[in-house]
């Protein structure tokens, strides 16, 4: 019985071999469920009746045929199907548009600031002081004024601390000027002695500066200054003045003067304003 089997297990697969590739499987499959079939009948003894794997020859058919067999029970070979992702294309996706890029990593460089105007003039309201020892009231009070802040000049008289002797220093402008407006704006430089470039300079950016965000600067000087017109200032004793606007990118000074109302202003260098207040400061 033995030698039976294997002789007809050798029988099919030679038949299979010269099948097409795709049925070797199928054929595989039949002749190990042939062979356990075989195995069983070998352990029952010579005399047991030889029974046909019906279930084995119809699966070997319908894989011949092309067919799945109709009950699940019956043994099947599985023949892997191609992933539709295996299909897919292993190349990278697209890159993101550059209106996506540009949401996605937006530019954080700080924007520089736009320059200011070659030349500036404040709207302001001007009054001439209302007596000799009002000039650091009067500058205030002009100065403010461009900024639409009406003060009187005897309300501001008193935080300026002003006597008959006048008022102290730049510092006590600063400290009045930031009190009216807001954000603290106004700092006090002091150009101590003659005025140098550096100092110069520094005047000349301060004033852009401050007239270009509509603040007025007022400057306590001493001495002797000529307007560009020829015009000669001459305060020994100190006086104080406010300047209104600029020119020639800061190169020349609007003054308004509350000394001499028929002179209401005048325009003199950065240059010779800084002479001007040399040994004493300026709020800006």
């Amino acid at each position: 019985m033995e030698d039976f089997v294997k002789h007809h297990l050798k029988r099919q697969l030679r038949r299979i071999v010269t099948e097409r590739p795709y049925q070797i499987i199928a054929g595989s499959a039949a002749a190990l469920v042939l062979a356990a079939g075989a195995g069983t009948v070998a352990t029952a003894g010579d005399d047991a009746p030889v029974q046909e794997n019906t279930a084995a020859v119809a699966d070997l058919g319908a894989a011949r045929l092309g067919e799945q067999p109709a009950s699940r029970s019956e043994a099947r070979i599985a023949v892997p199907q191609a992933s539709s992702s295996a299909s897919a294309s292993p190349s990278a996706s697209p890159s993101a548009s550059p209106s996506a890029k540009a949401a996605a990593d937006p530019d954080t460089t700080p924007k520089a600031k736009p320059k200011p105007p070659s030349s500036k003039s404040l709207d302001y309201d001007y009054q001439a002081q209302i007596n000799y020892f009002y000039c650091g009231p009067a500058a205030v009070r002009n100065a403010l004024s461009a900024a639409g802040i009406e003060r009187s000049q005897d309300a501001l008289a008193g935080p300026l601390r002003t006597t008959e002797m006048g008022t102290n220093s730049a510092e006590d402008t600063t400290r009045v000027l930031n009190q009216q407006v807001k954000g603290n704006p106004y700092r006090t430089r002091m150009i101590p002695g003659t005025a140098t470039p550096a100092q110069m300079d520094r005047l000349q950016a301060d004033v852009v500066e401050a007239i270009s965000n509509g603040r007025g600067v007022v400057a306590n000087v001493a001495g002797t200054a000529t307007d560009t017109n020829g015009g000669w200032h001459s305060f020994p004793g100190g006086h104080y003045v406010a300047v209104v606007g600029y020119k020639d990118d800061g190169r020349t000074v609007r003054i308004a003067d509350s000394a001499d109302p028929s002179l209401p202003s005048y325009w003199v260098t950065t240059i010779d304003l800084a002479h001007w207040i040399a040994s004493r400061g300026y709020s800006a």
